[in-house]
């Protein structure tokens, strides 16, 4: 079992930044990959970026040059800088992880971003 707790979410003007975390704990060891998705108010939920088992990195195309993940050396804790900050990138921010040898997800509770115009 794996736990993922979101933070860093918030109600900021267009043009803003925030930055997002995400702290896994449980059987981190057992964790493959980590990445983030959104839900679009009305909308399915969509990748915005994720590290793969390899470690290298996939975005969305509506994020590339804006968003940035990373994670820390333990690779407990994965981040997303968001810069530029448009409406459209308000959601529900989830946090997902892949553990073990049959990919089996993990979903934090997620964490709203409203972006103003």
């Amino acid at each position: 079992q794996v736990q993922l707790v979101e933070s860093g979410g918030g109600l900021v003007q267009a043009g803003g930044s925030l930055r997002l975390s995400c702290a896994a704990s449980g059987s981190i060891f057992s964790i493959n990959a980590m990445g983030w998705y959104r839900q679009p108010p009305g909308k399915q939920r969509e990748l915005v970026a994720t590290f793969t088992s390899g470690g290298s990195t996939i975005y969305a195309d509506s994020v590339k040059g804006r968003f940035t993940i990373s994670r820390d050396i333990t690779k407990i804790t994965t981040f997303l800088q968001m810069n530029s900050l448009q409406p459209d990138d308000t959601g529900v921010y989830y946090c997902k992880a892949l553990t073990g040898l049959t990919a089996t997800p993990y979903w934090g509770q997620g964490t709203q971003v409203t972006v103003s115009s």
